[in-house]
């Protein structure tokens, strides 16, 4: 078995490697908790090592944002400094990276009032909209990983004793990223390999919708046309094969936009941008949620819903197994970049262009006139469970099981 400092390297090495693919001659933007320092610096020596021209670090301390929402004058949270989007946009256009150690605290605004982070939220995403263009037509390599903080350790391991929980944290990273266990740019290349199969068997069978029952869920989805599934990573506007999310081991794909009718319960608590939202409720009516609920933090999923017209629909479809890799170690981590890789999901808000044929091509008008979403925000939210049943429709109208107690049929 390796030692620590062994595997903290070959995390390092597999989210340039595999992540963002870091190409000789690229800039990498690298956004990080100041508590990550050790292992931010580790990532920035790997990119160097790989050849990349420049890398920037964009330091996150949370103390200091939530010291903003208690102390900053009403009327500055729908403010967002213009010139932070246009770097990254600048960025995208030259063919840079991004990768962002994303590990909000769970807790961050207990006791914040509501309104001021979704007006601070709905601002960012108003100004970060073009170099989001970017991002969810994976014209640019990004990647979001994790690494522990003390916050998110002391929630996810609240029963062990304080001192371990960091420790444990990592040894749960470097677990569900195929870590410590021969060579992990191995180990990945043969789990990539795994999602594309299961992405090609989706794509032959072209379902029509997709039907999900289970306690409190009995919804239809009717899919884009001319939608594409896929899993594992995708290729840049260049050319370059990367990974945006690691963890990972999700299929997906685009649903209509006016194509969801029924009730969805969700299975797991969502991290809202540092704000919980427990048993989320959802009713559709030709695509549009027309009720909702959740046994706390209802204003939060409100908030979210009123972002803007587009976030009351549907812009993701994504599979999961019950009986997988994250859903094995049976504790919920409060991080949905983790969440939703151990449970089927949705997605509330903007499409990925990616998941159409020709659809990074179109213009958010055409896209949605072809049945995809747009909007300033995209929030997963977990709907998976060993009770889950899905059917899917095939073009021929035969109905036909996919999962079955939250496990592939086909």
């Amino acid at each position: 078995m390796d030692t620590f400092a062994q595997k903290l390297e070959q995390y390092a090495e597999l989210v340039v490697k595999v992540g963002v693919n870091i190409q000789k001659g690229q800039v990498l933007h690298l956004q990080s908790p100041i508590e990550a320092a050790e292992f931010a610096r580790l990532v920035v020596k790997k990119a160097y090592e790989a050849g990349a021209k420049y890398v920037e670090i964009e330091w996150e301390d949370e103390a200091s944002t939530r010291l903003r929402y208690e102390y900053a004058s009403e009327d500055t949270f729908d403010y967002y400094p213009a010139f932070k989007a246009e770097a990254l946009e600048k960025l995208a256009e030259e063919g840079g990276a991004v990768m962002h150690i994303k590990v909000p605290d769970p807790e961050l605004y207990r006791g914040i009032d509501s309104s001021r982070v979704a007006r601070a939220t709905k601002a960012a995403a108003a100004a970060r909209k073009g170099y989001q263009q970017y991002v969810r037509s994976n014209k640019l390599s990004w990647c979001l990983i994790k690494a522990p903080t003390r916050a998110w350790a002391n929630k996810v391991f609240a029963d062990l004793p304080e001192s371990e929980r960091v420790d444990a944290m990592w040894e749960t990273i470097f677990r569900m990223n195929r870590v410590g266990e021969g060579d992990a740019v191995d180990n990945w290349h043969r789990h990539i390999d795994t999602l594309k199969d299961l992405q090609a068997k989706l794509n032959a069978k072209s379902y029509k919708s997709l039907h999900y029952r289970a306690p409190g869920t009995d919804l239809k989805v009717e899919l884009a046309q001319n939608h594409l599934w896929l899993g594992g990573g995708d290729t840049n506007q260049s050319g370059v094969y990367f990974v945006a999310n690691m963890p990972t081991e999700e299929v997906y794909t685009m649903p209509n936009r006016t194509g969801v009718n029924g009730k969805v319960t969700s299975t797991m608590p969502l991290n809202l941008n540092g704000r919980l939202v427990e048993k989320l409720s959802l009713t559709f009516e030709n695509g549009r949620v027309t009720d909702f609920d959740a046994e706390s933090g209802r204003e939060h999923l409100e908030s979210l819903l009123d972002t803007d017209e587009g976030a009351k629909y549907l812009g993701e479809v994504a599979l999961v197994p019950h009986d997988s890799p994250i859903s094995n170690l049976n504790r919920i981590f409060y991080n949905t970049g983790i969440d939703e890789n151990a449970s089927c999901h949705f997605a509330l808000g903007s499409a990925y262009p990616v998941n159409m044929k020709g659809g990074t091509e179109l213009s958010q008008n055409e896209l949605l006139a072809r049945g995809g979403n747009t909007s300033l925000t995209h929030v997963d939210f977990m709907v998976g469970s060993d009770a889950l049943d899905i059917d899917g429709e095939l073009p021929d109208g035969t109905v036909e099981p996919v999962f079955r107690a939250g496990n592939w049929t086909i």
